[in-house]
């Protein structure tokens, strides 16, 4: 695929088939159960990230966002783990 073709494709894109892909890649599936290839996995992927950016999806929805919680020596208490879901 041309880089200009697979841009053009990224702009034209709905939410519903980024939500589509995006669900494809975190299960690693097709909506219909079959297994995505790793170079099918990888294209998604690109295809999803670049989507994010160029719609703007806020940082907090994108894949793999993590939240920032500081530094654990900044914190005080450094026993204490949180797990973010």
């Amino acid at each position: 695929m041309s880089e200009m073709t697979f841009e053009k494709m990224i702009r034209q894109m709905t939410p519903a088939i980024y939500a589509s892909l995006k669900q494809a890649v975190e299960l690693r599936k097709w909506p219909d159960g079959r297994r995505l290839s790793e170079s099918q996995l990888a294209l998604c992927l690109e295809a999803v990230l670049k989507y994010e950016v160029e719609h703007d999806v806020p940082e907090a929805a994108r894949v793999g966002y993590l939240e920032r919680a500081g530094c654990s020596s900044q914190q005080g208490d450094e026993d204490e783990i949180k797990w973010v879901n």
